[in-house]
């Protein structure tokens, strides 16, 4: 069994070895050259190795074994050399974990997850609403919205959260379909996600004009998100149906409200902070005091020790900083095809269009691979987003693209926030698919108008 397991890796490296050695002398002398749009057959040839990558993608093989395959083929096609493959491989990952403002708010925000932070949100919440369900509805799509756009983390968000609403509420289309939608549109703009830090990465763009830019999109859709979980719960005269959890219940209001402080200071932190150093000018909310001052509310409001905050920071860094290290291995592929030519050339067909519709279209690429690729959105933007580096998209652009790319993954079978929904509210995924369909199909469209007005 292991022999077999072993088998495709070792035939991919020893054509890996035997293919490119001979390709260095008529490699190009340096990796920084100028890339030329590539012509006539040539020009569909290296388009190929994104079309078998994309395809592996679909058929649920792991990124880097897709993007391994698509920059041998790469090398091939455009001659490229072991050293200069290599200096892509160097580049690509540190590049990628030099994202630190995303890291450390993933971190930090993973750390309130532990603490009990949002679990005593819903708790003190669903006491306070009196028996009005809608109302609880519409706050779980909120926390999920708010624990994502913090964490930059629409699984690791939902795994804790969709339990709890299941527990609550049970298993309600409305609020699951809006829990998803809120999902994508928070960890494709968020300061603290993989995405946007690609984003940033590609484009050349600071993560937070990029966020700063995208938040009044992202506050549109998350309120959508609410609008259709309250109606929802409503409609379907929807009634509690669990306990609260036995650690909480007996809690009283007051210890709530202090175990959720510290959730409360760093979404104001990282939501409003930017604003208030402007104002004052001054940057008095960067990282460093968010983080300490986070840390420190965690040890005073919760019953985590000092030790413990710490330790569930460090530990919540390892979500992001893994994928982060796997999509700088995969990007180093694509930066490969992209030497040769591939998005120079599709760009080159893309800008024939009218430019009315360009942003529109490119939205829509990125919703059709996210639906069947959905479990690699960072990979995915890979992709996608240098096409859109070379016909010049503004920010705004950008951010409708990656939108497009996580409203796609919400009705994927292999998105890790689908698998969490499906988990937490203990029913088929495909379940959670069909269900997503309408509401999820509707997000898209508004998206698709946006670009069309605003891209």
């Amino acid at each position: 069994m292991k022999t077999k397991k072993l088998r495709f890796p070792a035939m991919i490296f020893a054509a890996f070895l035997l293919l490119t050695l001979p390709l260095q002398v008529f490699a190009a002398d340096s990796i920084s050259a100028e890339v030329t749009t590539p012509t006539g057959w040539y020009a569909l040839l290296t388009i190929l190795p994104l079309i078998v990558i994309l395809v592996l993608l679909f058929l649920k093989v792991d990124m880097i074994a897709a993007g391994l395959v698509g920059g041998v083929m790469a090398m091939i096609i455009g001659g490229i050399s072991l050293q200069e493959a290599n200096q892509h491989f160097l580049d690509s990952i540190p590049g990628m974990l030099s994202i630190t403002v995303p890291i450390i708010n993933s971190a930090v925000a993973m750390a309130v997850f532990k603490s009990g932070g949002y679990t005593s949100a819903l708790t003190l919440v669903r006491r306070g609403i009196k028996g009005r369900v809608e109302y609880f509805a519409a706050f779980i799509v909120l926390l999920q919205a708010a624990a994502t756009y913090m964490s930059g983390i629409g699984g690791g968000s939902a795994m804790v959260i969709a339990p709890l609403a299941f527990a609550a509420l049970g298993a309600i289309p409305e609020v699951i379909a809006a829990m998803s939608i809120v999902s994508a549109v928070s960890f494709t703009t968020s300061p603290a996600s993989l995405e946007s830090g690609i984003v940033s990465k590609l484009s050349g763009i600071p993560v937070a004009d990029y966020v700063a830019e995208m938040r009044l999109f992202t506050l549109g859709f998350v309120i959508l998100g609410i609008a259709i979980a309250f109606w929802g719960a409503k409609r379907r005269k929807a009634l509690f149906v669990g306990e609260e959890s036995s650690e909480y219940a007996g809690m009283n209001n007051k210890q709530l409200f202090k175990m959720t402080i510290p959730a409360v200071f760093l979404l104001a932190s990282v939501i409003l902070g930017p604003m208030i150093n402007k104002a004052i000018g001054y940057s008095l909310f960067t990282p460093l005091v968010y983080t300490m001052v986070t840390v420190g509310l965690i040890f005073l409001c919760t019953k985590f020790t000092l030790n413990k905050s710490l330790e569930s920071m460090v530990d919540g860094s390892t979500y992001i900083l893994t994928r982060l290290f796997s999509v700088g291995i995969f990007l180093a592929f694509i930066n490969m095809i992209g030497q040769t030519g591939a998005f120079a050339a599709i760009s080159s067909v893309a800008a024939e269009a009218p430019s009315a519709i360009v942003v529109p279209v490119a939205v829509l690429a990125g919703i059709l691979v996210g639906i069947p690729a959905g479990a690699y959105v960072g990979s995915i933007l890979t992709l996608v987003l240098p096409i859109a580096v070379t016909l010049g998209f503004s920010p705004m652009a950008f951010g409708f693209v990656a939108m497009g790319v996580g409203l796609g993954s919400q009705l994927s079978f292999v998105n890790i926030t689908m698998q969490a929904l499906s988990s937490g509210f203990q029913i088929p995924i495909l379940q959670v698919v069909k269900g997503n369909g309408k509401w999820v199909g509707l997000a898209m469209v508004i998206l698709l108008v946006l670009s069309l007005i605003f891209g």
